[in-house]
């Protein structure tokens, strides 16, 4: 819906604030109303020109009362934004509320001109109090920042008005390059410093006046769009009251408000003060606290869901910043980047070279970008044309690079900073000075971190991190498969800090003081409500891991309870691989895990004991599931290393890969557990292919010897490769097949030997192809295979050495000394 004339009067207003000159506008009269857009570098300065002109003698800024407190710290020195103000309800921190401020924000820029001058800050929107109460009554989403949830995008209407498609760079042109010529001098003033507000204020009172029905509500607007109307109307209410308490005691001329320029029109309105005090009677409240917590640019950003966020805050706070010659400083800044991270070429895999990009191409970029805005119509070069010749000029055209750029620039990976002094719960306090003595700074890029646990400091970093993750403070993220992951003397994480935690660690503030004792509490807690044996062993192993030896009694409890009364053979195996790791690598983070070992040993018994009976008669698919209760229970025995356990294992398995009559144990399993006992040297080859024949007898059922194939070749075909009987067995069962049976078991043979690698795929070809029943049989046609022979070849063995020799050292020189022998012991391993 267009607004006659509210785009063209913006514009003209955006050129006048861009006229250098001396400030001597007389003010409009009462008070100074200062709207804004949120995050809006150009709204930023604007407002610094009007204050500078205007003097007023108390400030009114949209954001929680609540805030008075606290608002004090935006003039510390430790202070650095992008920063949020924090409230949450007292006894319940998940209900809480952000209102997010950059360095370019006009809000913030009010504040610190404020503070500096000495001039009163007074937060004047509704409370914290009511609005958390009034998200929770209405089911709407949490309120996230001043912007207020109105479903309407002025800005848009504003544009189309004005004749534009895209609202982003219409802003650009008629506000955020009309601050200071291209090459003007640093801290030019406006002639006229109030009138961009003035002709806003009249595009939003158009702009709201048409939209808005006889009943406050949008035109058109859904139920919920009126109920974002209707807190408007309600924080409107509260903003007038605050303004005309602000005006009885300094006078009219000596206030100013910065506010959401959509507001504006409502504190000019003629609502009488017993009118605003019955929208606020009776509405909810909720006891709070509040604080300031760090922010980043990618949570300004929206893309990150914030509703008045912006999506260029990097780009944003570049204009703010540059004295002048923006442009230029900006593609000075992605050369630099890119030459810093070798991105040099239209291939990420092109050799870096510092060179690469130079100042000549940031001259050009610099002159495609002001050609494109010429071409354009536009008053400097935006975003979208210094892109453009970011892409074409140093990018050479390819978008991996400008991602980077992108990334960095556009975006930005700014983490704000707040005083220590800053009101926090004690959990948090902790927190940061574990983060200090630890040197392990939140950052907003993402980044990982190898740990050597063997040593203290990295071992304390582990514990603090898995604390938190115990706690729900997801800052880092172990990172598994990995060389060393968990469970070793080696981890990974990948560390990445978000806003939000500031919640969830207020939040985990209900369980301790510290760190250590929250976690501590908050492990015996999950230990009780735990639903199932497997999440309370898992929950025993994060214990260990954090090194909460004082949960761990109440931990084992539990767990020894749930063991005893937990008879499903498939819990049981689940839950034993995470109590053998714990009990293999307890000693390498210095903790003791003697109770574990006695509760692994005797759920392992159980399993021997029940294992028989439960895999007997099973579909496929509790077959298959039972296989990875097969696998977890093996490799957890084999760790758990004690001989007379894995004597009885081995026993277990044995039995199962015999029984192939009633009552039969499945295919999948027979065969899984023949490969388990042949991997682990307590089957020889003539003993497997003695079981492997009858399962592939003509008369077993196709789909059962097709199974028994699954499960013995899972882990890769080389058995096959090196092993002519096994080979020529398959090779018979599979040509021995009639048609039909063939097309029943073919969906089963392509997923087992689609798991192999394509190596082993073409060698078991390639030995099919030449025959395995041919003179010689697969021996002979193995021979013509490149890599592959009869015996260990000593000399190709022999070439591993010198490798061998760097990785371990002392070892591998010993084990050279030892003669010629080495090398076929090598390949024979």
């Amino acid at each position: 819906m267009s607004v006659p004339g509210t785009g063209a009067a913006v514009a003209a207003a955006g050129g006048v604030a861009g006229a250098p000159g001396a400030a001597g506008a007389a003010p409009p009269p009462g008070p100074l109303l200062l709207g804004v857009r949120h995050h809006g570098p150009g709204s930023a300065r604007a407002v610094l020109a009007a204050l500078d002109a205007h003097r007023p003698a108390v400030l009114l800024v949209e954001g929680p009362p609540e805030a008075d407190a606290v608002v004090g710290l935006a003039a510390h020195k430790e202070m650095r934004p992008p920063v949020a103000l924090l409230a949450h309800a007292a006894d319940d921190p998940g209900r809480a509320a952000f209102w997010p401020l950059a360095g370019f924000s006009p809000e913030w820029v009010a504040v610190r001109w404020a503070l500096e001058h000495g001039v009163p800050v007074r937060f004047f929107d509704l409370p914290a109090a009511r609005t958390l109460a009034l998200g929770d009554e209405g089911g709407e989403e949490k309120e996230e920042g001043p912007a207020g949830e109105l479903r309407l995008d002025p800005l848009r209407v504003l544009a189309e008005t004005a004749g534009h498609d895209d609202p982003e760079r219409w802003w650009e042109d008629v506000v955020e390059h009309r601050g200071v010529p291209p090459a003007g001098p640093a801290g030019a003033r406006p002639a006229d410093p109030y009138a961009p507000f003035t002709a806003l204020a009249d595009a939003m009172t158009a702009l709201r006046e048409a939209h808005e029905g006889a009943s406050g509500t949008p035109a058109g607007a859904s139920s919920e769009g009126g109920a974002g109307r209707r807190r408007d109307a309600v924080r409107e209410a509260h903003m007038r009251l605050r303004l005309r308490e602000a005006c009885g005691r300094f006078g009219d001329d000596r206030v100013a408000v910065v506010c959401g320029a959509w507001h504006v029109p409502a504190l000019a309105a003629g609502a009488t003060a017993a009118a605003d005090r019955r929208l606020l009677k009776g509405l909810p409240k909720v006891r709070t606290e509040i604080t300031w917590v760090p922010w980043t640019n990618e949570r300004l950003a929206r893309r990150s869901g914030y509703g008045a966020g912006i999506t260029s805050p990097g780009w944003y706070g570049h204009l703010f910043d540059a004295p002048d010659r923006p442009v230029e400083r900006w593609m000075a800044e992605a050369a630099r980047l890119l030459r810093e991270e070798g991105r040099t070429g239209a291939s990420p895999s092109s050799p870096p070279s510092v060179s690469s990009v130079s100042p000549a191409h940031v001259i050009e970029a610099v002159r495609l970008a002001d050609a494109l805005a010429a071409l354009r119509g536009r008053p400097l070069p935006g975003l979208a044309e210094t892109l453009d010749a970011v892409r074409a000029v140093l990018c050479e055209g390819s978008d991996m690079p400008l991602a980077l750029v992108h990334d960095r620039l556009v975006v930005g990976d700014a983490l704000g900073t707040v005083p220590p002094d800053a009101p926090a719960v004690p959990l948090q306090r902790d927190l940061a000075r574990l983060q200090r003595s630890l040197r392990l700074r939140p950052e907003a890029r993402e980044r990982e971190l190898d740990l050597d646990l063997r040593e203290e400091n990295a071992a304390a970093r582990s514990r603090l991190l898995h604390r938190l993750r115990l706690l729900g403070v997801d800052w880092g993220e172990p990172v598994h498969g990995r060389a060393g992951g968990t469970g070793t003397f080696r981890e990974t994480w990948r560390l990445r800090w978000r806003p939000e935690l500031s919640v969830r660690i207020a939040e985990a503030g209900v369980w301790g003081t510290t760190v250590a004792a929250a976690a501590g509490a908050r492990a015996e807690a999950l230990a009780r409500d735990a639903a199932s044996l497997a999440e309370t062993t898992e929950l025993a192993e994060r214990c260990l891991l954090a090194g909460l030896g004082e949960a761990l009694p109440a931990v084992m409890r539990a767990l020894a309870d749930r063991a005893a009364l937990d008879t499903d053979v498939g819990h049981l195996a689940r839950a034993l691989p995470a109590l053998v790791r714990s009990v293999r690598y307890g000693d390498v983070r210095g903790t003791d895990a003697a109770a574990l070992r006695e509760v692994a040993e005797g759920i392992a018994e159980r399993v021997c004991v029940g294992l028989p009976p439960a895999c007997a008669g099973l579909g496929a698919a509790a077959a298959a599931e039972m296989r990875g209760h097969v696998d977890a229970a093996h490799r957890a025995v084999v760790l758990l290393a004690g001989e007379d356990l894995l004597t009885r294992w081995w026993s277990v398995l044995r039995s199962l890969a015999g029984r192939d009559r009633a009552p039969a144990v499945p295919g999948l399993l027979r065969g899984r557990c023949v490969r388990l006992l042949l991997d682990d040297g307590r089957l020889s080859g003539e003993e497997a292919a003695g079981l492997m024949g009858p399962a592939l007898s003509p008369g077993a059922p196709p789909t059962d010897a097709a199974g028994w194939i699954e499960g013995f070749l899972a882990d890769g075909g080389m058995l096959l490769v090196h092993d002519e009987r096994l080979l020529a067995l398959v090779d018979d069962w599979l040509t021995g097949m009639s048609g039909e049976a063939f097309t029943a078991v073919l969906p089963l043979l392509r997923r087992t030997f689609a798991a192999y690698e394509p190596g082993v795929r073409r060698t078991v070809g390639e030995l099919v192809r030449r025959g395995t029943r041919a003179p010689g049989g697969a021996a002979a046609a193995r021979e013509t295979v490149p890599g592959f022979g009869e015996g260990p070849d000593p000399e190709r063995a022999g070439a591993v050495l010198p490798t061998l020799r760097l990785l371990l050292g002392e070892r591998a020189e010993e084990g050279a000394a030892r003669g010629g022998a080495e090398g076929e012991e090598v390949t024979a391993r």
